[in-house]
């Protein structure tokens, strides 16, 4: 999501453009809770506001906002990224949705550019979500986005939270508990993830008072509850086949064999301990947005 290499790698080496499908089906899981944030979002600004997806992926939230304003008296889309594989589904998705008074731009562009305003709209609503801590300098990013409002405008970001819970504490193959020290792994992913983005700088800080550092107002904080409970879609399960093998993949230098062992096992279409074949798989976490207002 940052920047615009052609294979998909970002700031952070994650390949994007290869989540794809996964970026899609959490888009599809995550839309009812995140519909009410793009009802309050939108309504916090003018009319026709120009609206700014930075990082925005798959296109997800973004068909949201859409919808919003196709709803109400029209206005502007502006999707930013710099995975061209992402950026055109994104462009695709909102499209499809966005009614004649919706007007859908799309540019690849780079968060960590402190130019990026320079090549962006402005904007009367920016959104980031889960894209600020995947730049080195998170306090500077939040600042670049700030700086693509204009006066009154608002900035959300959707970070931190809880996280996503989805297979109960005993699968029936390897030791129980393996959620968790899925989670536990991932959590030595990510420090050492973010150590070792260039020009990375700690923010020890939480993001309300990053906002207001960013020189906005009016700060404030919410959550949006993700809940799909047992016994689950086959979305669902697919989306946590997807899940759970790409945490192991990402994080498998902090897990033992047994669970390598048994995640090759639930992850595998052939084995009697797939994942995909259970019917007490579910959902459950929340996402948090921080948001504030340029005066």
């Amino acid at each position: 999501m940052l920047n615009g290499l052609m294979s998909g790698h970002t700031h952070d080496d994650i390949d994007w453009a290869d989540r794809l499908a996964q970026l899609r089906m959490a888009d599809t899981l995550d839309a009812m809770a995140l519909t009410p944030v793009a009802r309050r979002l939108v309504g916090s600004v003018p009319e026709r506001p120009t609206v700014v997806d930075v990082g925005s992926g798959a296109g997800g939230m973004s068909v949201l906002f859409a919808r919003e304003l196709a709803h109400r008296s029209g206005g502007t889309v502006v999707l930013v990224d710099t995975t061209p594989k992402l950026l055109a589904e994104a462009e695709r998705a909102v499209a499809a949705v966005a009614a004649g008074s919706v007007e859908v731009v799309s540019l690849s562009g780079d968060l960590a550019d402190p130019g990026l305003a320079g090549r962006v709209p402005a904007a009367d609503l920016v959104w980031a979500s889960g894209v600020v801590h995947h730049v080195g300098d998170q306090q500077a990013a939040l600042r670049t986005l700030a700086g693509l409002l204009r006066p009154g405008g608002v900035l959300a970001i959707s970070e931190g939270g809880l996280e996503m819970r989805c297979l109960p504490w005993d699968l029936g193959v390897g030791r129980p508990g393996l959620e968790q020290r899925l989670h536990a792994a991932r959590s030595a992913w990510f420090s050492r993830m973010r150590a070792g983005i260039p020009g990375s700088v700690a923010m020890p800080y939480g993001w309300p008072r990053a906002l207001r550092e960013a020189g906005l107002a009016d700060v404030e904080s919410f959550g949006a509850l993700i809940d799909h409970p047992m016994p689950g879609s086959d979305l669902l399960r697919e989306y946590v086949v997807h899940r759970v093998g790409w945490f192991a993949e990402s994080a498998e230098e902090w897990l033992d064999a047994d669970d390598l062992a048994a995640i090759a096992a639930l992850t595998d279409p052939g084995s009697p301990d797939f994942l995909g074949h259970r019917d007490d798989l579910y959902l459950f976490g929340a996402k948090e947005i921080h948001c504030g207002r340029l005066r």
